[in-house]
């Protein structure tokens, strides 16, 4: 702890043991001591370190539990903002990603899906609605459309694996998307779904994907657990 610096103590304690968190140094399920404990070892007041432990419960990094103590869960999913799929990113991260089908059907394409892909409203689109999981833990509602016929969708392999992946097996390049992230409460649906509160807060995200002809390929409507999942940007100056 920097004691000269202007940062408040309890903001640099919750800084490093985020960091802890997300290297995996304090690995999901473990247990930290006690307030009083921490704040001995570490030369701290015990509000300081009650004030650093509840704003990591806030994020949803630790929990407490009666009679166990405050407990590691796992670490927020940062997402780069770039054309790969969640079942990808969180394989990257070490964050063992399942998926669970809950519909795979042809539909008519409702007005915004046939303007997204370019087709009349109406056409035949094939329909995928997913959760997604990591851990075990519900991190994401997946809707995705697409033209018809594109590719096949087995339900079995949409399980077992991303539909980035899928895609470009069937030999279709994804090229470049437009995607747009915003955020709002969770519906009483959403909420049981993904294992919050209603009201609670969500991220979405709208994106449309085209391969290398320019061809709209997928139209994806999706909402994560904002107590998480992030999504990281780079930032650049303008010359």
């Amino acid at each position: 702890m920097d004691r000269t610096s202007p940062v408040p103590l309890y903001f640099q304690l919750s800084q490093q043991l985020e960091a802890a968190i997300e290297r995996g140094t304090l690995s999901p399920g473990s247990l930290l001591g006690n307030e009083i404990e921490l704040a001995g070892r570490l030369g701290l007041s015990r509000p300081t370190v009650r004030q650093a432990i509840q704003s990591l419960v806030d994020k949803g990094l630790l929990v407490r539990r009666r009679g166990v103590g405050t407990q590691v869960v796992h670490s927020q999913v940062r997402r780069p903002l770039e054309l790969s799929s969640l079942y990808d990113d969180l394989e990257a991260a070490g964050r063992r990603p399942a998926t669970a089908v809950l519909r795979n059907a042809l539909e008519p394409a409702p007005a915004e899906v046939a303007a997204a892909l370019g087709i009349p409203e109406g056409s035949e689109v094939h329909l995928v609605e997913r959760l997604r999981y990591a851990h075990g833990e519900p991190m994401a509602y997946l809707c995705n459309h697409l033209p018809a016929g594109l590719l096949p969708l087995d339900t079995d392999q949409l399980e077992a694996t991303g539909l980035y992946r899928m895609m470009r097996a069937a030999g279709i390049t994804l090229h470049s998307a437009r995607q747009s992230v915003g955020a709002r409460a969770a519906t009483p649906d959403e909420a049981g779904q993904l294992a919050e509160e209603p009201g609670a807060p969500l991220l979405t995200m709208q994106r449309t994907t085209y391969d290398d002809t320019g061809r709209a390929v997928e139209f994806g409507s999706h909402v994560y657990r904002a107590s998480r999942y992030a999504f990281d940007f780079q930032l650049l100056a303008r010359p």
